[in-house]
């Protein structure tokens, strides 16, 4: 059985959305450079042939991605969910205790990560450590930059921002 991969609306939408573009315009468009390049004659030296093969392959490759992806989406609304303890979508505020600094990190889906946000993946290191945690709760978190040690401060749900503008 295939594993799914949780993810937002926001985030099937937004894949659902390339993959249409680059069925209906970004494919059909290169099928046409080919073409016209094939006019051309001699392919050998024919640069805009070639350049134009390599983006269809580049192409091709990521609608076989997005598909894969697409069909093992398992959408979950993190407003559903409960957040007492933590869980996918939840917003949880972590002390580090060797440099007493707060972070914040909300669980996302992987295709939805983006850790300069703080939308961190559910199947990061970290976010695999965290799950079940609770308020109060401190970890020892085997991350690939070394070991640290958290406090779970707060585990919240907010409605997750996904783009800043």
């Amino acid at each position: 059985m295939q594993q799914k991969e949780p993810m937002t609306e926001y985030g099937y939408k937004r894949l659902s959305s390339e993959l249409n573009n680059l069925k209906t315009v970004e494919r059909p468009a290169v099928v046409v450079a080919i073409e016209e390049a094939l006019e051309h004659g001699d392919l050998k030296e024919n640069a805009e042939y070639h350049a134009a093969k390599e983006k269809q392959r580049m192409i091709d490759s990521r609608l076989h991605e997005l598909t894969d992806i697409i069909s093992i989406a398992q959408i979950v609304d993190p407003s559903q969910l409960q957040h007492s303890r933590i869980s996918f979508g939840s917003t949880v505020v972590l002390l580090d205790v060797d440099s007493d600094i707060e972070v914040t990190y909300t669980i996302v889906g992987g295709i939805e990560s983006n850790p300069d946000q703080g939308l961190i993946s559910f199947n990061s290191p970290l976010s695999k450590q965290l799950l079940g945690k609770e308020e109060g709760d401190e970890l020892k978190a085997r991350l690939p930059g070394g070991v640290k040690e958290f406090e779970v401060l707060e585990v919240k749900y907010m409605e997750i921002i996904f783009e800043t503008h």
